[in-house]
């Protein structure tokens, strides 16, 4: 691909993700907990992991137009590409093969779900896979999980803080993962920091492949 079809291409790409991105916050604000599950009304949506991932899914991708357009090498920032579209990847996939086939998956598609769920991490997924970059370090891999390792972090210390609350969608364990005790809840967010780091090393080894 020559080097002016590779920039359209990631500019057609990276704003189908920004614009992905805005049309998806103002379906989560503006809705209320009805209206899907994992969801509640207004900002609140923003104490969940997949609205945090894709609302950076979506300021990685305004970066990456940035610097796409101040003609400067996009190359220097794929350790975000990689850390961005690891998150959004981790959301897609409980949804589609976990959360879908145990409680439906109408529920999980609505409103604000759709975008943050589907539409924006297959764009996100293929846009990664479509661009040639420069080969990935392995460093970035692990660079790659904090993220997800920050937010169970946070998770876990806002739980100890202000504990476990009252029912949904007034607990602070909206994600139920202490119903089993601190024990398993640790150990769960343990193996998804650890599903995160495989994530990142799957999209990293098929970058490095189409890098040459």
């Amino acid at each position: 691909m020559s080097s002016s079809k590779r920039s359209a291409s990631e500019l057609i790409l990276n704003l189908i993700i920004a614009g992905l991105t805005i049309v998806g916050i103002v379906l989560m604000v503006t809705g209320n907990s009805e209206e899907g599950a994992l969801q509640t009304s207004g900002i609140g949506n923003f104490k969940f992991y997949t609205v945090l991932s894709n609302v950076f899914c979506g300021l990685v991708a305004a970066v990456y137009l940035i610097f796409i357009l101040l003609k400067k090498d996009t190359d220097k920032i794929r350790v975000l590409k990689l850390a961005a579209v690891c998150g959004v990847a981790i959301t897609f996939a409980v949804v589609a093969f976990m959360f879908g086939p145990l409680y439906g998956y109408p529920q999980f598609y609505k409103r604000g779900n759709l975008f943050f769920h589907l539409l924006e991490p297959l764009a996100a997924m293929a846009e990664f896979i479509f661009i040639r970059r420069k080969k990935i370090p392995f460093k970035y891999t692990v660079i790659s999980a904090i993220p997800t390792l920050l937010y169970g972090i946070g998770y876990m210390t806002n739980i100890l803080i202000n504990g476990v609350g009252g029912p949904w969608p007034d607990t602070n364990d909206f994600y139920a993962f202490l119903s089993w005790g601190w024990p398993v809840g640790i150990a769960i967010f343990a193996v998804i920091t650890l599903s995160a780091f495989g994530v990142a090393c799957i999209f990293r080894a098929i970058s490095n492949k189409r890098a040459g």
